[in-house]
């Protein structure tokens, strides 16, 4: 007997709502849709009409995207809730939210029902979320609005807003002033964009406008001043595992069960909160007797570590710890 949704993980629920959602779709049609929609989601076409539009696009969308999108926002967020223990948001609003991947991360990081509101200008994207929350009890009466997002957007008070994936679908001047709506808004502002140089210089403009307009980062950087990466040289990005599904399969071939998604994010609070002492921005290099950590420091600074086996159990943590966790772990 399978179990009620309740009783299943959000990650789960999501898995289980999406099965089945390119039946009756030709296999080429939803090929062609994933193929244009990953050219917009790598931030090559800025736009000023919606990305997906029409029921094609968003079941394409939705099949391809969703899971990869809702790994990577649930590891921000994580990141978020460590800085800010005891912290729960009592309302989201998630601007560009398309089907709502953000809304299962946040109820995955923090359970619970709270006032939902998802706001995006592809009707045909909130149509479809709509239909997905109805197998997640604590969407069940989120709401779903059409928005421009830009310049006309409006975000009533809320503790946290969300803007994933969105900001490489708009203009300059789009995107500015969304994220200064979501700053006037919030007491806490959490944006992911995929791992690419344009994506984390999307953050990073994200993240100085936050800074400027009062927030606090929270995660990942250790602190608020400027990033330490020389322009050019670097980008800062993470990485999250995603189940592959058939759709994925289909697309890019091979036979591996998952893919690692890379992505790019700032969490940000108006509220005092507790950044990591330091941030592993690399994956981990594991070598006989040592571990090198790439580290983003408080100073701020970028230094590589060498933890030895003379160092006991800071050495057994440091082959334990993966790229984006903090350092050292909290005892």
């Amino acid at each position: 007997m399978n179990a009620p949704v309740s009783s299943v993980s959000p990650a789960d629920a999501l898995r289980a709502a999406l099965a089945g959602l390119l039946d009756g779709l030709p296999p080429k049609a939803a090929a062609q849709a994933v193929e244009r929609l990953i050219a917009n989601y790598r931030g090559r076409t800025p736009t000023d009409a919606p990305v997906l539009r029409d029921r094609s696009d968003v079941a394409a969308y939705a099949a391809y995207r969703m899971p990869a999108t809702f790994e990577a926002v649930c590891a921000a967020l994580a990141a978020f809730a460590e800085a800010a223990p005891g912290w729960t948001p009592g309302g989201h609003v998630d601007v560009g939210g398309g089907t709502g991947a953000a809304t299962w991360a946040v109820g995955a990081t923090w359970p619970g029902e709270r006032p939902v509101t998802v706001l995006d200008w592809a009707e045909p994207a909130l149509a479809l979320g709509r239909e997905l929350a109805a197998a997640h009890p604590a969407l069940r009466t989120a709401e779903w609005r059409r928005s421009r997002i830009g310049a006309e957007l409006t975000i009533e008070s809320t503790d946290l807003v969300t803007v994933s994936y969105v900001l490489g679908e708009l203009t300059d001047a789009d995107r500015a002033a969304a994220v200064d709506a979501a700053a006037r808004a919030a007491q806490a502002v959490v944006v992911v964009e995929p791992g690419t140089p344009d994506g984390y210089a999307r953050v990073l403009e994200a993240r100085d406008r936050l800074v400027r307009a009062g927030l606090h980062v929270a995660a990942p950087c250790p602190h608020s001043a400027a990033c330490p990466i020389a322009p050019g040289t670097d980008w800062c990005h993470f990485s999250a595992r995603v189940s592959r599904s058939s759709l994925h399969r289909q697309v890019k071939g091979g036979s591996l069960a998952y893919e690692d998604e890379k992505f790019a994010y700032v969490a940000a609070a108006r509220f005092p909160v507790a950044p990591a002492p330091a941030r592993v921005v690399r994956r981990p290099q594991i070598r006989k007797g040592q571990v090198l950590l790439d580290l983003c420091e408080t100073e701020p600074a970028l230094r590589r570590a060498t933890v030895t086996k003379r160092h006991g159990e800071l050495y057994r943590a440091a082959r334990d710890t993966d790229w984006g966790d903090p350092w050292p772990p909290a005892p």
